[in-house]
This record gives structure tokens, sequence and C-alpha cells, in this order.
């Protein structure tokens, strides 16, 4: 009896430690902004398609460039492993300053892959910081007199039918190999 009580309690230990992405998440609302290229892009145009996302913008001096090495190392790596239908996302949380132009010179100086990599911008200060929180339950407030806009460092996976299903740290201790292992889940679901 103690050994069958033992070899339950070790396959329930197992079997909570396999993560298991949730098939339905949080969905998003549709959205209908400005790439790099100066092209609309909206949520529509992502659907079929699995996603990560994250807010930066071009002129911050802290978790910002960290963030986007990261972006571009998880890039390489699903390109890597030949994932088809994966994109990448990063909503500007500065668009005065961020014009397409400037976030097109941000990305290449990343190396961004730009036929799966969006950075996208042309909405309003507010339109952003609402949309964030919204949809993300990401905080985006940029102070008065200061150059820096305040936001979160989370990436977050969206599955194929514009729904949040999970988010990781995007600036340091990034999960880059359970990142490309939900990615696979997601988009045989």
């Amino acid at each position: 009896m103690k050994r069958l009580f033992f070899l339950i309690i070790v396959i329930l230990l197992i079997l909570s430690g396999c993560s298991s992405l949730p098939k339905k998440g949080r969905p998003l609302e549709d959205f209908q902004f400005t790439d790099q290229y100066g092209q609309s892009l909206g949520l529509e145009d992502l659907k079929g398609n699995v996603w990560v996302a994250d807010f930066v913008f071009t002129n911050c001096t802290t978790v910002c460039p960290p963030m986007t090495a990261n972006m571009t190392e998880l890039q390489q790596m699903v390109e890597k492993q030949g994932l088809d239908n994966v994109h990448f996302v990063s909503f500007s949380v500065d668009p005065e300053v961020d014009s397409p132009k400037a976030l097109k010179k941000y990305g290449e100086a990343f190396g961004a892959n730009f036929s799966t990599w969006h950075f996208l911008t042309g909405y309003e200060q507010e339109v952003i910081e609402d949309y964030a929180y919204k949809n993300f339950k990401e905080w985006v407030k940029k102070p008065d007199n200061n150059d820096q806009v305040i936001h979160g460092v989370s990436f977050y996976l969206i599955n194929k039918n514009g729904e949040v299903i999970t988010q990781y740290p995007g600036n340091e201790d990034v999960p880059f190999k359970q990142i490309v292992k939900d990615i696979k889940s997601a988009s045989k679901q």
C-alpha cells in the first residue's frame, strides 16, 4: 500500500511539472497600426499565426536594448527550428518619437528579420497606453517632462486566434527553450 501511494505521488509530481498551454486565452481587441515600412498591420493580418509581442521604444536607455536583443535571439532560435508562421511584434510605447523610419533603423541595429518581425507605431500615446493595459495587462506611461517611458518587460505569446496565452520575462532570465517549446505547442493547436 505504501508503494502504491508513493508511486501515485511521484506520478502526480511528474504530471504537475509538465506545462500545457491553455487552448484559449485572453482575446486581443482589433488594432490597425503602422509598421517599420509605413504599411498598415492589424490583428487580422496576424490571425492564423502564432506570435510573440513586447513593448519597447527606440531611445530607451534601460530595459529595451536587452529586451530587443533577447527577441532577436528568440527569433533566430525559432528560425533554426524551422517554425513557419511565427511572427514577432514590438509595439512602440513612444509613438511620437518612434516613426517607421526610426523603428526600422532600431530593428536593423539588432539584426531583426523584418519578414516576420513587425515594429509598430502610428497611434497616439493614449491609444498605446490604453491598448497595452486592456489587452496585455501591461502598464505603459510616458511621464511629463521625461523622455523615458515606463513600461513592463514581458514577452507575450499569442495563439493563432489572437489570444494572449502566456507571458515570460523579456529582459533577463528569459526562458528561451520554454518559449520555443510553447511556440511549437501553440503552433499545433
